[in-house]
Order: structure tokens, then C-alpha cells, then sequence
């Protein structure tokens, strides 16, 4: 990917609601297939992959996506805030340019609890060898090709999500870590006017839950629900992918 452009692939029947995925700092849509899979249809899809800047800003991605939408012709939806997603979905609240029925944040948070952490791992980022990442993304990828041998689209994304981690890939990482560590979107969480819910893994050390759900729940008039899936961790999307995606479609579709 050479333009500074979102990319958008979409999946389901428009006539369904549309939950639109931000991922998180990896930047793209390769770890998202498992939650797609349990969602079976229920809902309009919508899957980002952020373009590989080293220099825009939150208020750029969140431009680049609802430009990235709009392109698509998609004009309204949920979105879903994965991790630095969540960042891009504050400042998409505030714009007003994409109407948001809804927020779900997944692994999300409003100023990082830990922005120490978030510092120290924007420079293990930028320090990490490209050959050293390589090695244990390999690592990786071989146990969980083992472990989803039977499925072979889960293997196929396992292919992109090698593919994709490139010298330029790990610095887009590290600068969306930067953002991260600047970003402070309290006073937008503060006066969002649509309905906030929220998902987390209960094994995140990442993004540690308990001061996320505090702040929030104090001072978030919007949010309505915080659920904490208990056997997942920072990528609860993937690792708690049924339970998410019925806590989703709950969220969304409306009691008959």
C-alpha cells in the first residue's frame, strides 16, 4: 500500500445494521476472520485497513476513514473500536461527518491508563529488528496453523497477516503507539451523545480494564453496558469471538 488511503471490504447485506471495524495498532482487518465468522451474516460488516503513514494524525485517520466510507457509499453505522481504534472513533464523534448510531469499544479506552507503558513499548517498537519480529511472528503463525489446520480460510488470513508485517508496517506501528501516547479524548467521551458500550478481555494487560470501566462509568453520561469477557485477553474480538459477536448483535439490533 503505497497512498495514504483507508482500505474497505465489506461483508453481509447492507439492509442489515453496519458495524464498522477499527482495528487496533497492527492497523488492519487479518485478525478480525474469527468474530466475522460468529457474526454469521446478522449484521452489514464493515472491515478497515489504515494505510501505512508515518505521519498522520488521529484527526487524519479519523478523516481517512469516513472518506474511506463515504467512497463505499456508506453513510451511517455503528462503530466498532479496537484498541488505537478506539482513538480514531473519539474524534469521528466529535466531526459529526459519519452518522454513528452507536460506539462499541473492544480493547478500547479514552486517555490510556498507562501512557508510561505505551511509551516504553512505541520504543521497543522502533528498537525490534525486522528479522527478530519476523522470527516470533513465525513462531506464531506455526502454532496457529497448527491449531486451525481444519479451517482454511482461518490459514489463508494467517498468510495476510504474515505478508503484511513489513519494515514500513512496524513503523506505521510505532507511530499509531505515539498517537496513542498523546492522545487524550476525555472531553470527547465526555460529551458523546450516542450510546457507548464497551468490551474487554479479562486478561488485559494492555490496556488494564478496572481504570478504563472506573472513568467511564463516572464520567461518560453515554455509556450504557461494560462487559468484561472472563477467558479473553487484549484481543477479546478473536479469543472470545462467539461470546462477543452475540453481545454485539444484542447491542445493536433493537428487542422486537
Amino acid at each position: 500500500m503505497t497512498e495514504d488511503v483507508v482500505q474497505v471490504r465489506t461483508h453481509g447485506d447492507p439492509a442489515q445494521p453496519t458495524l464498522v471495524y477499527l482495528p487496533g495498532t497492527h492497523g488492519d482487518w487479518t485478525l478480525i476472520g474469527n468474530f466475522r465468522r460468529a457474526l454469521r451474516g446478522r449484521l452489514h460488516f464493515v472491515e478497515l485497513t489504515y494505510p501505512r503513514t508515518l505521519t498522520w494524525s488521529l484527526e487524519e485517520y479519523a478523516a481517512g476513514v469516513e472518506s474511506a466510507l463515504t467512497a463505499h457509499g456508506i453513510a451511517r453505522g455503528w462503530l466498532l473500536g479496537e484498541s488505537f481504534g478506539s482513538q480514531v472513533v473519539w474524534h469521528m464523534t466529535r466531526r459529526k461527518v459519519f452518522h454513528i448510531d452507536g460506539v462499541i469499544l473492544a480493547g478500547g479506552f479514552v486517555r490510556h491508563p498507562n501512557r508510561l507503558a505505551v511509551r516504553v513499548a512505541e520504543r521497543i517498537c522502533g528498537d525490534i529488528s525486522l528479522t527478530l519480529l519476523t522470527r516470533i511472528l513465525f513462531g506464531y503463525a506455526k502454532l496457529a496453523r497448527r491449531r486451525y489446520q481444519h479451517l482454511p480460510e482461518m490459514q489463508a488470513e494467517i498468510d495476510e497477516f504474515m505478508a503484511r508485517r513489513t519494515e514500513l508496517d512496524r513503523q506505521a506501528a510505532k507511530h499509531r503507539l505515539h498517537l496513542i501516547a498523546q492522545s487524550d479524548p476525555c472531553a470527547l467521551a465526555r460529551d458523546v451523545a450516542v450510546p457507548v458500550f464497551a468490551l474487554t478481555g479479562f486478561y488485559d494487560p494492555v490496556v488494564p480494564w478496572p481504570f478504563v470501566r472506573r472513568w467511564l462509568r463516572k464520567h461518560c453520561p453515554s455509556l450504557r453496558a461494560y462487559r468484561i469477557m472472563r477467558r479473553a485477553d487484549h484481543n477479546v474480538l478473536s479469543t472470545a469471538a462467539t461470546a462477543c459477536a452475540e453481545q454485539v448483535i444484542q447491542w445493536i439490533t433493537p428487542p422486537h
